[in-house]
């Protein structure tokens, strides 16, 4: 079976960098679909600025109309910190034969060891690395040991094995931040054309970030 591509994130909001990387990952590692998992508390980065329901709503809008693009909202109903790995276990649980695949920035799994139970991620899922322009993957330290046990260059592994390797796969670059869309709103600057109209529809409707104009019916 095709392994599923697990995509978690604050997405607070979620944007064409996102929805770019999640569509390369699904098309080129042939997964059989991109579960965006929206963080209900997020261990490492604070508090969030939009609720966990605009959150939810803004990734449900943006993925609806692309097959292979599912939102999972367990990590919302969750109580307490958000972890990845409490996350990956509830999936194998659920799809205890499948192939699972968590797609992580370099920027992130660069702090891997910082995660809570970061070790133990590779013995249920694979961990694919989306690398950008500009950053390097570690080859000394724990990730360099890392890769060096579990890495591969065959996107068949992660489709022969359920868990257990380390894929480090090439992405277009966008240079687009939820933080640069967030600052945008907050100073009256429209965001449109850095996510989908649909995105920008809940933003301008919540008024999660700023006070932002909502989008006329039809443009002549």
């Amino acid at each position: 079976m095709s392994p599923i591509g697990v995509f978690g994130g604050t997405f607070d909001p979620i944007h064409y960098g996102h929805l770019r990387t999640a569509f390369e990952m699904l098309q080129a590692l042939r997964f059989d679909e991109v579960r965006f998992m929206p963080c209900g508390d997020p261990p490492h980065r604070g508090e969030t600025f939009a609720d966990a329901k605009l959150r939810y709503e803004m990734v449900r809008v943006a993925t609806e109309h692309q097959a292979g693009f599912t939102v999972d909202d367990r990590e919302l109903r969750r109580s307490g910190p958000s972890y990845s790995m409490d996350t990956l276990t509830t999936l194998r649980e659920e799809f205890p034969e499948r192939p699972l695949c968590l797609i992580l920035g370099m920027d992130a799994f660069l702090n891997l060891t910082t995660w809570h139970r970061w070790e133990e991620i590779i013995d249920v899922a694979h961990i694919v690395v989306a690398h950008r322009p500009g950053w390097r993957a570690p080859d000394i330290g724990p990730l360099g040991e890392l890769i060096a046990e579990h890495g591969t260059h065959r996107v068949d592994d992660l489709h022969e094995t359920r868990q257990g390797r380390i894929h480090i796969h090439a992405v277009t670059q966008l240079e687009i931040s939820s933080t640069e869309i967030r600052d945008l709103v907050a100073v009256g600057r429209d965001p449109r054309f850095l996510m989908p109209d649909e995105v920008r529809d809940v933003i301008a409707r919540s008024r999660c970030y700023g006070v932002l104009e909502e989008r006329p019916l039809s443009v002549k």
